[in-house]
């Protein structure tokens, strides 16, 4: 029997020929940037000052655990992350659950709840600061119509109002992002298991704590886990609310990063953005740890 393997050597590279453009995409976008921050954030690297251009050391990370103001924003970036992510999964679940029932006309509220999420952050923000303005929002109005209040308030001037505000506009940024990602896993549950807990007495809310949730339990990980990290990096929508203001309140640690940059004091903020990759680098850890062991499994 004549058996005609073909040449190893080609057999082995071509794969690696397939995955050489995303790698060298990643190389550019990604690995080639962080190693260039982590360059200067050793150096003194203020464009402002090009001819103090220099190595350091761990001088600007010293700065960074002294400055008040990167602690305040690291808890500001806490609060922002965990009332903004837990409210837009809690609606998202909700919305996800009322989508995933028949009713006229489902197909057009599907496409109409993604408009917050297609909608460009900047939009957003300027709509939602419009809708908060003092003298002529339209919520001041709202709530002057059914008696809440008797003067506007200036949500975005006031420090106790201001991130509570860009809260609420980034939980419904975030809403259609959830409700999708949970939808499509409801859709994968069996119908089967509903059945089988009907027939076994179960009531609704009992469904849902014993069979929709556990049979979510990866989705709902994966896309919170992601959320959080694409909400602690966003600057668009409280740069262009509020600058971070009034009085520092709604300065998070990306927002006083940008700033830094937009200064020109590359090396500090090169600094503290090595800073929250580290911090959500650990806030990943579960995540990793879970995509390893499904791959394992």
């Amino acid at each position: 029997m004549d058996i005609r393997r073909k040449p190893r050597g080609r057999s082995t590279i071509w794969p690696y020929l397939l995955l050489l453009p995303a790698l060298i995409v990643m190389l550019s976008v990604v690995i080639v940037p962080i190693i260039n921050a982590v360059s200067m954030s050793f150096q003194s690297y203020n464009l402002t000052r090009p001819k103090k251009i220099g190595f350091i050391g761990l001088q600007n990370y010293v700065t960074l655990f002294h400055d008040p103001q990167f602690w305040g924003s690291l808890l500001r970036t806490l609060i922002w992350v965990v009332f903004g992510v837990g409210f837009q999964f809690l609606f998202g679940f909700v919305l996800a659950l009322l989508l995933n029932k028949y009713f006229r006309g489902r197909g057009v509220v599907r496409a109409v709840s993604l408009i917050p999420w297609v909608t460009p952050g900047v939009l957003i923000a300027l709509m939602w600061r419009w809708m908060y303005d003092g003298n002529y929002g339209v919520i001041n109005d709202l709530l002057m119509r059914i008696g809440l209040i008797h003067e506007n308030i200036a949500f975005l001037s006031k420090p106790s109002t201001a991130m509570p505000s860009v809260i609420v506009t980034i939980v419904w940024q975030g809403i259609p992002f959830f409700a999708l990602m949970l939808l499509a896993g409801l859709q994968g549950i069996s119908d089967d298991l509903y059945e089988a807990a009907s027939i076994d007495g179960a009531t609704g809310w009992q469904k849902l704590f014993y069979v929709t949730i556990p049979s979510l339990r990866n989705t709902i990980f994966v896309t919170t886990m992601l959320r959080i990290i694409w909400v602690a990096n966003s600057v668009d929508v409280i740069f262009n609310m509020t600058e971070g203001g009034p009085a520092y309140a709604t300065q998070t640690l990306s927002v006083y990063i940008y700033k830094k940059a937009n200064a020109l004091d590359m090396g500090y903020a090169s600094a503290m953005a090595i800073m929250l990759m580290l911090v959500l680098l650990l806030a990943a850890i579960p995540y990793l740890r879970n995509t390893f062991r499904d791959q394992e499994g």
